[in-house]
């Protein structure tokens, strides 16, 4: 390894196994591409993938993908790599010299062009499920599809909505005109979820917390961005709202998770016991919370 390489990882981690190549696919014939010989490297005949941070000053060919990327000098030891959602930033110390910096990026470029794609596929998936606020929208709760129906004759009393099982699945009632703005009947969606999070939480903190011996005392619900829940030493819980877009059994990982906090403040091997004491399959739904198919409200 070179003698300045260090890498970042980044906050993206992708589970998905990487696509591999089928050896018993055909190989390209002639004229299948108009201009393909025998012997010529297939890297020619496609265009290179193209990376570009939005403040990059650099440029390089790194496998078959052109990357412009984001370089930085400063005080530091060693050549660093991170990919986030712009891209790539590459750091170095002042003394280092760009030919350097070069063979370290060649050196890692498999591992570049890796996380750039799969970050430039997560941030698709998330952009797509942004949701369209309009009359039909569709989105997640507890796990199953719901329609948004708009009914402005119709008043559903201090709830706003009304959840119905329709022949053809879940919809969402609520007494708005079809007038309205996606920005008001956003807000309407949001806190009729935001009733049923309060409802549906209080209910599981309930069904745990004499299983697992604690006290809960005060439940609020949180907005954050990364973080499904905590727990304070003196029973107070704070739950993500938007955990009502997964299936029950995940809320009940979170809600033990949380709970078991009462009894083990850190997360010893002693602390998954307990939540294992209650969510057995603790380790597969909590997996599940890194679902990209999660609504994105901003």
């Amino acid at each position: 390894m070179h003698p300045l390489l260090r890498y970042t990882l980044d906050l993206f981690e992708s589970n998905q196994p990487i696509a591999q190549v089928d050896s018993a696919q055909p190989a390209i014939k002639k004229g299948a591409l108009g201009i393909h010989q025998p012997g010529e490297a297939l890297d020619k005949l496609v265009a290179p993938a193209t990376f570009r941070h939005p403040r990059a000053n650099r440029e390089a060919r790194l496998s078959n993908a052109v990357v412009a990327y984001e370089f930085k000098r400063g005080k530091r030891r060693t050549i660093g790599f991170s990919v986030g959602p712009d891209g790539l930033v590459v750091r170095a110390p002042s003394w280092a010299a760009l030919h350097e910096v070069d063979a370290a990026l060649q050196e890692k470029s498999l591992w570049i062009i890796r996380k750039l794609g799969e970050t430039r596929e997560r941030h698709q998936r998330l952009v797509s499920n942004r949701i369209e606020w309009r009359d039909g929208a569709s989105f997640p709760f507890l796990g199953e599809p719901v329609q948004l129906v708009l009914e402005p004759r119709q008043v559903f009393g201090a709830g706003g909505a009304q959840l119905r099982s329709e022949e053809g699945g879940l919809t969402l009632q609520i007494g708005l005109s079809h007038a309205a703005t996606p920005e008001q009947i956003r807000d309407a969606v949001q806190a009729w979820l935001m009733r049923q999070a309060k409802r549906i939480f209080t209910e599981r903190l309930d069904h745990f917390a004499p299983q697992l011996q604690v006290s809960w005392r005060k439940l609020s619900l949180s907005n954050a961005g990364t973080r499904w829940g905590s727990a304070r030493i003196d029973g107070s819980i704070r739950l993500n709202w938007r955990l009502v877009h997964f299936r029950q059994p995940v809320i009940d990982y979170v809600v033990a998770h949380e709970l078991s906090h009462l009894r083990v403040m850190d997360h010893s091997a002693r602390f998954w016991d307990t939540v294992e004491s209650v969510v057995p399959d603790y380790a597969v739904l909590r997996a599940q919370l890194k679902d990209d198919s999660v609504p994105r409200w901003t």
